[in-house]
């Protein structure tokens, strides 16, 4: 019995031998499969959805009419819902619409065709009504604003899905029993069926949702409602059918086509995707101790992800059961185009199975792909916070072992390579289960011949390993320089304003390019290694089919069209792993290479917690207590820095370290802050701590967030802290006050104020103990004294009491009850301290109060002996008749120098400042819009111009013309009309010379593109780096060293791997494109028709998808810059960090920087498959149309051996198309990385370096005279003038010293003399030369100076006090003997040699000071700056510098800034600078003489000195 049968009759229940059963199950296969049957249940089914809709509005309706008081009634609302507000519709609700549409017209016309019964004539006429009713309800959903669909209409369209389901599996049934017996063709019912199945499916998944896609603006915008928030991706709550299709992501399409995206507009990534979820499991997964993992980033990496790896691993086996199906059909489509066809309808089933294998094809494609990219962005999700984690917790030598710059490498790099490794990692293991399934189908093709295709085959996979261990070796070569060169250029932007200064940009230029240069050499292998491998996998499928068609015919075996191109298809097929294979190691062998490096820092050395014991809240009197100790640097303890440390201070006590340069006094704070290895002893610390660096680390930010550090705002403590720190007259003269942005590394604040800003950030922490670390070195005279009398004895919660007069705080100060511990050089202060230690050589020699410890020992006695010895020219000058120094004067005289200032700054015309905005470091730029043209023509014609790749794109058609000669000479050859006079060695003779001349053209193609790319890459970033180096220094100021740094790494890399990898690519896709368009018209000639419209709707798809994708990758690159200087700035100030314990705070807002960067990561690659689904499909519809067409055309117009070699071609349509649109795309993305590269080529130059026809005499400056006229200097053209009208002249040979408070322009007032900063009016002559019109390297490189923060390169003593090499070693040994340095190097083994850790880590502070001081002892210029040269150093230390600059100097014109007053008694003149202002300029003789600021400033130190 036929279930299949259209008969409304009942089955024949045949009674011989029939159970109870067996008759069941007939009648229920008769109900359930039969069609008639199921038309009465589907019938059944809508005349009771049409009757209940029915009755539902003839009671609305009649109750409306009946209502007395219609207006007022419930009743006068519309059947669904009626709201006045604003509405919108997504794509859920059009296409729901649409298939409601579809179905009634599909039925309509059903009912038409349909004219053998009655019974089928009502069953269509009924399903057309039924839908056209359902059409016009979803209408009425929209008009009054329905959410949700009725529960009626859902139920229906489940029930439906499943009607028509029993309907498609009876039709199936029915066409496979045709060819048998019945010899029908298609009925009504069958295509009917099959075309309503996808749209019911669709309807099924709207029911179960629930939704109608008609959506309120309140539901819009609740998620906005936060200010600042973006909403969340709707993958989150997407439906199985919207994730499916990627239809979740096409509203952020349709804003990015509509206008260029912005980064607010870009939704949140889901929770179980963002990183602190991610973050968390990783921290979960990570092996105990007791597992002693070796690799434990890959081992946690697994226990994460495992089941997304299987996943990905199920999606690649089901694609490549459905990849061969198209090969299989090839022979049947030959057959029956030949008439061999066991059935006319043969045709259908064929294309029919072509239909549904390449949408199961291309559905699991693109979802391994946008799951692959999903767990690599899960990857990097989980390790950048985990890198940031551990950077935050790293000891000294393990920072000191990997470097910023190969920190951030791991972040931006190694785990870029993780994440793409993802789509790679599968090709690894599928490869040779393809080339199995490939073998075997040639096999049935070619019997024993495949022999000789599996050598080949064979041969290349040789070739691939041994290409890939070289390629291994190759990357991490170039990988290992990039790091090198990454950190060199790091270096560079630290320390640029030194660099100026000293006119050093060849050095650094070419110290850079050396290290490019090396890198270069390595990417050179690499990419030609790879080239090798391309040309390999690309010439492969024509090598082989001709080795392969060679042994065939040597065994006799038939050549046929489908024979042939069955073979050709396959080995197309089998080039896909062939060639993904040897990059799928690449990527593999760089990912183990990435976890190496990733699990070597990983597993570096921490800090410990057991080297301190912290308590909170402890009782008892001692608040740090140190026995025993013995301190390393160094994490294996083999050299102690501390040694025999034994130190009890009591809580309330205020504490001072003292000794020379290099005795350890810094390294004793940092073993209480438990920063230093402790090899034995113990220490406690009881309570909270705040610790204050000698070198300032401030933070990008407002003043105020630096202040806070976290903390809420308590308007009181805040203000008071303020005054306390002497910030108010700075915060005054600031436009913005708190609100003013600080640039990176505190450039745009001078060395006191960031000193300020960071002292006053540890008083609002409020903690119980204080660490401060030589607060006072960068500080002038009076602000340090201010500063320490607040800071001595002021409580919080008696300042919350009543608010007193300031000097009365200032007696009593900010510190009352507070435990201090004071590193300081400043011998003066130490009168009112409670006790003090003296260090020397990492022990603590002496111990006690001031007066009880300086006759027990000679250390403490030699730094105030010279401390005394610099104070008798104070004493000397402050003298004066009448008045006696033992008392601190009240008269007007003797107002302090901020009071005098205070009370002038309201009369300063101060110009009216364009208040545009506090922030100095702006929003990154970006280009909007299409990469444009003149972008692409640049890269393309940067090196050999228009001829270089005019050359690769005819040698790349001349390519494709041969592979299609190839194949066009299979087809004659096995073609029927030949078959009789096939001359095998003629066939095989010119398939070989074919395949030979295709290998040549695409060698040459290949090499000569690589090269271009290459040479390209190099001269981007020469170009680059040449205009960093001549770019002013405002640019550096306003610009984070992170955005600089993103394009020297990955920006350049992408340069210098991807463009030259892919563009070729992408212009031989398109060439293919063509190719295969070319051939399938040629057989299939009504597929022209459809060619227009197709390529009409690729450009529109490909234009409507890189709006949004172009945007998306260039905030990609914007999000991912702040992460990078992010994890840097933390870095350096990772021991501030830890002493407040906000490792919590920072990490938190390293999460927020990773979410803002991934979800943009996230949505590209989605609105990447979105589009590659799209094409794919509309591509895969195109080819089996054309198949159709090869069908019902006759056998006299289109050739079975034409047939095979057009499906041979179109099998591929799909993915060449898709690939062709999708690399284009990928290739304008990249191309944003040229277009980033180039704006860093166009940034304003300063002045030049060298102008020839202006170049000073070869001994000038010879006398040293200066001479300033109307000097005014402002920053930024809208920013107020910083010196407003210097004038002064100063005689060769004299020695003025600088003083004012700080902030005051001191600093400024030496820039302009380097020209860091261009004068705004005025100008500076020096011995009768203006040096305006110098060249700034001709300037520059005759004046000295010591900056006043000590800056040391990573490299050698040698390297650093004389980077570019123009001295001998005896220079050089002289220079450290003068600046007291000899001994210390002398005693390293490597002497000259010895290492200088990055950033001069591995040298205390003041020895920095005395390298640089060396530094300008060997350049011996007639005219020296000195800004706080000695500031870091002991009085002891700092009275022979003095002495060695007097002696060594002695004809040299020097100007000094200084904040120790008796290097300014030692000056012939003193210039007193105050808001921008010459306020006085004489000896200091003279100044003391009479009423002066200058008068003051000594009185004040006069008076701390003495104690009072």
């Amino acid at each position: 019995m036929s279930f299949a049968s259209f008969s409304c009759a009942f089955p024949q229940i045949q009674t011989s031998g029939d159970t109870f059963l067996s008759t069941l199950l007939q009648w229920l296969g008769f109900i359930f499969l039969s069609p008639c049957p199921q038309r009465a249940i589907l019938s059944f089914v809508d005349v009771l959805l049409l009757l209940f809709l029915f009755v539902f509005a003839v009671t609305k309706l009649w109750k409306r009419f009946t209502s007395n008081d219609a207006s007022h009634t419930e009743l006068n609302k519309p059947l669904i819902r009626n709201n006045p507000s604003i509405f919108s519709t997504t794509i859920r609700f059009k296409l729901t619409l649409a298939a409601a549409l579809v179905l009634t017209i599909l039925y309509t016309v059903a009912c038409v065709f349909a004219f053998r019964s009655f019974t089928s004539e009502v069953f269509w006429l009924v399903q057309a009504i039924t839908h056209a009713v359902l059409a016009v309800l979803i209408t009425h959903e929209k008009k009054f604003e329905a959410v949700t669909h009725p529960l009626s209409v859902r139920v229906y369209w489940i029930v439906n899905f499943f009607v028509i389901l029993l309907f498609t599996v009876s039709a199936v049934i029915r066409l496979v029993s045709v060819g048998v017996d019945e010899r029908k063709g298609f009925q009504v019912d069958d295509v009917a069926t099959f075309v309503s199945l996808p749209l019911s499916l669709f309807l099924f998944f709207v029911a179960v949702k629930g939704t109608t896609g008609v959506v309120l603006s309140k539901e819009e915008t609740q998620a906005l409602v936060d200010e600042g928030k973006s909403e969340v991706t709707g993958y989150a709550s997407a439906s199985v059918l919207s994730k499916a299709f990627w239809i979740w992501i096409n509203p952020l399409l349709r804003k990015g086509y509509k206008s260029a995206l912005k980064i607010d507009e870009i939704p949140t990534l889901s929770p179980e995707h963002r990183a602190e979820t991610i973050s968390a499991i990783f921290e979960s997964k990570w092996p105990k101790s007791n597992e002693r993992s070796k690799n434990p980033v890959r081992l946690t990496l697994l226990r994460c992800f495992w089941k997304e790896l299987a996943f990905t691993a199920f999606l690649a086996v089901i694609r490549l059961c459905v990849m061969f199906v198209g090969p299989v059909l090839i022979q049947s489509f030959v057959d029956f185009a030949s008439g061999k066809g066991r059935s006319p309808y043969e045709g259908y089933y064929l294309v029919l199975i072509l239909l549904v294998a390449k949408f199961a094809e291309v559905m699991t494609i693109h979802h391994f792909n946008f799951n692959a990219q999903k767990l690599g962005m899960l990857i990097r999700s989980t390790l950048i916070p985990s890198l940031y984690r551990k950077g935050l917790k790293l000891s000294f030598s393990a920072r000191q072992d990997h470097g910023v710059g190969t920190i951030v490498n791991y972040m931006a790099v190694d785990t870029q390579q993780l994440s793409d490794m993802m789509l790679q990692l599968h090709a690894v293991w599928m490869m040779p289960v393809q080339v199995g399934i490939g073998l075997v189908l040639l096999y049935k093709c070619l019997g024993a011949s495949v022999i000789m295709a599996f050598l080949g085959l064979v041969c290349v996979f040789v070739y691939s390993v041994i290409a890939n261990r070289r390629n291994n070796k190759f990357q991490f070569n170039v990988m290992t320089n990039r790091d090198s060169r990454m950190k060199a250029v790091n270096e560079m932007l630290n320390y640029m304003r030194v660099i100026k200064f000293q006119a050093w940009e060849h050095h650094f230029n070419q110290r850079i390019m050396d290290f490019r240069n090396k890198e270069y050499g390595w990417l050179f292998k690499l990419m030609f290694s790879i080239s090798d491998s391309i040309i390999v996998m690309w010439s492969t499928p024509m090598l082989v089919s001709t080795i392969t068609f060679g042994t065939a015919i040597l065994l006799g075996v038939k050549l046929d069209a489908a024979t042939v191109f069955t073979t050709t298809t396959v080995f197309k097929i089998l080039q896909e792993p062939i060639r993904t294979f040897p990059q799928s190691m690449i990527s593999l062998s760089q990912a183990m290479i990435s976890l190496e490096r990733l699990d070597k820092f990983m597993l570096s050395r921490e800090v410990s917690n057991d080297w301190v014991e912290r308590e909170e809240g402890c009782g008892g009197q001692t608040a740090v207590d140190i026995i025993d100790g013995t301190f390393s640097w160094d994490d294996h303890g083999l050299l102690k820095d501390l040694k025999n440390i034994n130190l009890e201070i009591k809580k309330g006590e205020l504490t001072a370290i003292v000794g020379t340069v290099g005795s350890g006094k810094s390294s004793l704070l940092a073993s209480i802050l438990g920063e230093m290895h402790k090899v034995s002893g113990k220490v406690r610390v009881c309570g909270s701590v705040a610790y204050v660096a000698q070198t300032s680390w401030i933070q990008n930010g407002t003043i105020e967030e630096n202040i806070l550090f976290g903390l809420p705002m308590n308007r009181p403590w805040y203000n008071e802290v303020i005054k306390m720190c002497c910030l108010e007259k700075d915060l005054e003269l600031m436009d913005y006050g708190d609100q003013t942005e600080i640039g990176e590394r505190g450039i745009n604040m001078s060395g006191g104020q960031k000193q300020r800003i960071q002292l006053a950030r540890a008083v609002y922490q409020d903690c119980d103990i204080y660490l401060l670390d030589d607060v006072f070195s960068a500080v002038d005279a009076h602000t340090g004294s201010e500063i320490f009398k607040a800071c001595a004895s002021f409580s919080l919660e008696e300042f919350s009491v009543c608010l007193v007069p300031f000097m009365q705080q200032c007696v009593r100060g900010a510190l009352k009850d507070k435990t201090t511990i004071l590193v300081t050089h400043q011998v003066d202060f130490l009168h009112n301290v409670d006790r003090i230690l003296v260090m020397r050589e990492g022990m603590i020699v002496q111990s006690g109060r001031y007066n009880d410890i300086l006759d027990s020992g000679l250390d403490f006695k030699a730094l105030v002996d010279a401390h005394d010895t610099s104070m008798e020219l104070v004493e000397q000058g402050v003298v004066i008749p009448g008045e006696n120094l033992s008392k601190p004067s009240k008269s007007p005289e003797a107002v302090p120098i901020y009071m005098v200032a205070n009370g002038e700054s309201n009369s300063l015309g101060q110009p009216e400042s364009s208040k545009k905005s506090s922030k100095l470091i702006k929003e990154e730029g970006r280009e909007t819009g299409k990469v444009s043209l003149d972008i692409y023509k640049r890269y393309l014609t940067e090196v050999y111009g228009w001829w270089g790749i005019t050359v690769v794109f005819i040698l790349s058609l001349l390519w494709q013309a041969s592979m299609m000669a190839s194949d066009y000479w299979l087809a004659y050859e096995t073609s029927e009309e030949r078959a009789q006079i096939f001359n095998p060695s003629m066939f095989i003779s010119i398939y070989a010379i074919i395949a030979v001349v295709s290998v040549i053209l695409v060698a040459t193609r290949s090499y000569l593109f690589t090269l271009l790319g290459l040479k390209t890459a190099q001269t981007l970033f020469t170009q680059m780096l040449n205009c960093i180096l001549h770019a002013p220094m405002s640019f550096f100021d306003t610009t984070p060293s992170g955005r600089i740094l993103s394009r020297a790494s990955t920006d350049q890399t992408s340069v210098d791997v991807l463009l030259p990898l892919f563009t070729g690519v992408v212009i031989a896709m398109y060439i293919t494109l063509l190719s295969i368009f070319f051939i399938t018209c040629q057989n299939s000639w009504p597929t022209a028709l459809l060619i227009i419209p197709l390529l009409w709707l690729n450009i529109w798809y490909r234009g409507y998808y890189l709006a949004s994708s172009r945007e998306l990758t260039r905030m990609d690159s914007i999000t991912k810059a702040p992460v990078i200087h992010y994890f840097s700035e933390s870095i350096a100030g990772v021991m501030t960090i830890r002493a407040f314990k906000n490792q919590k705070k920072f990490w938190e807002e390293n999460l927020k920087r990773v979410n803002a960067n991934l979800r943009m990561d996230f949505h590209n690659y989605s609105s990447n498959e979105w589009l590659g689904v799209r094409l794919e499909l509309l591509g895969s519809f195109v080819f089996c149309i054309s198949s159709m067409f090869m069908i019902i055309l006759p056998s006299n117009i289109i050739k079975p051996e034409n047939v095979g070699m057009t499906l041979s071609y179109g099998m591929s349509l799909n993915s060449v198309l898709f690939w062709a649109v999708f690399m284009s795309c990928f290739i304008e993305n990249k191309m944003v990385s040229v277009e980033r590269i180039k704006q860093f080529t166009v940034i304003p130059s300063e002045p030049a370096w060298n102008i020839k026809d202006r170049l000073p005499p070869s001994n000038w400056p010879g006398q040293g005279n200066v001479d300033i006229k109307d000097l005014q200097v402002r920053y930024r053209s809208n920013t107020p003038l910083v010196l407003k009208g210097i004038s002064l002249s100063i005689i060769g040979g004299e020695k003025v010293g600088v003083v004012g408070r700080t902030g005051s322009g001191k600093s400024t007032l030496i820039q302009v003399f380097f020209r860091l900063v261009e004068p705004a009016g005025g100008k500076i002559i020096v011995d009768g030369i203006d040096i305006s019109v110098l060249g700034l390297h001709d300037l520059r490189s005759r004046f000295g100076i010591i900056p006043q923060e000590p800056v040391l390169f990573e490299g050698t003593v040698r390297s650093n006090i004389d980077p570019i090499g123009q001295y001998t070693d005896d220079e050089i040994w002289k220079s450290l003997e003068r600046c007291q340095l000899k001994e210390v190097v002398a005693a390293k083994p490597e002497k000259l040699d010895s290492l200088v850790a990055d950033n001069g880590e591995n040298w205390s502070v003041g020895q920095r000071q005395l390298l640089c001081l060396g530094r300008v002892i060997l350049k011996r210029s007639r005219l020296l700056f000195m800004d706080e040269a000695t500031a870091s150093v002991d009085s002891q230390t700092d009275g022979v510098i003095q002495k060695i600059i007097r002696e060594d100097f002695a004809s040299c014109t020097i100007i000094s800034i200084a904040h120790r007053i008796p290097t300014v008694m030692d000056c012939d003149k003193v210039l007193v600078v105050d808001a921008g202002r010459v306020k006085e300029f004489d000896k200091p003789s003279e100044l003391l003489q009479r009423q002066s600021l200058f008068g003051a400033l000594v009185q004040e130190y006069a008076n701390r000195s003495n104690g009072i």
